[in-house]
């Protein structure tokens, strides 16, 4: 993987899937810019690849709903508007209390074990202060999070809205929260499913989506 989504030539025997992950790096860190349009020529030659593979891997990122199709111009990079970004978080949220549900009934123990080492690796970016590394450490926390629910299904569901989140929050850098505030949240979290306070989880993980819509979203009129 190219660091913060540079893109950069795949060997010809790699996968359609190598190429999406790729382009879906390059517009999670706003290298490929929301409204961006994608040129298959110019990506074929960049990653060195025919565009049978390219074609595919950006269909994937249609059905995913990174990219969006214009008639007779190609695609294009999605744009996301206030609205849409108060729908990834509400979208999240859904997600994510559902996680916290099925976390608390299986295996807490294992949970609290895997959270603990993504809040070690939350806690080192924050001492850097370096604001990529803190979102790659919060967006890998939350993976994290619904990957311990077991749920294969909410992992996919959850895997599109971190990467859209990710977007919301290159182009929103000044709003991120402060780095000792980011980790007691997180921190905060562990904690609730270390003690088996499920309605505390429940109150935590809605109020920490809400005050990322409160930071990211004008207030409506």
């Amino acid at each position: 993987m190219s660091e913060l989504g540079e893109l950069e030539p795949v060997a010809r025997q790699s996968t359609a899937e190598l190429i999406a992950e790729q382009l879906r790096a390059a517009i999670m860190y706003g290298t490929l810019a929301p409204g961006t349009q994608l040129g298959e020529s110019d990506l074929a030659a960049r990653f060195a690849v025919s565009r049978g593979p390219l074609r595919e891997a950006m269909q994937r990122l249609v059905q995913e709903g990174l990219l969006r199709g214009e008639r007779h111009r190609g695609l294009f990079v999605i744009d996301l508007s206030a609205s849409d970004v108060r729908d990834v978080y509400l979208a999240r949220l859904a997600i994510e209390r559902m996680a916290c549900q099925l976390i608390m009934a299986g295996n807490r123990g294992e949970a609290v074990a895997r959270l603990s080492e993504a809040l070690s690796t939350l806690v080192t970016a924050a001492s850097g202060g370096d604001r990529h590394a803190m979102s790659d450490a919060d967006q890998a926390f939350h993976q994290t999070l619904v990957s311990c629910s077991g749920n294969s299904r909410l992992e996919r569901m959850a895997q599109t809205l971190l990467v859209e989140t990710r977007m919301c929050l290159t182009a929103l850098q000044k709003h991120y929260p402060e780095s000792d505030e980011l980790v007691a949240e997180h921190r905060a979290l562990v904690n609730a499913i270390s003690d088996g306070d499920e309605q505390l989880l429940a109150s935590l993980i809605e109020a920490h989506m809400q005050d990322s819509i409160d930071r990211l979203v004008p207030p409506l009129p």
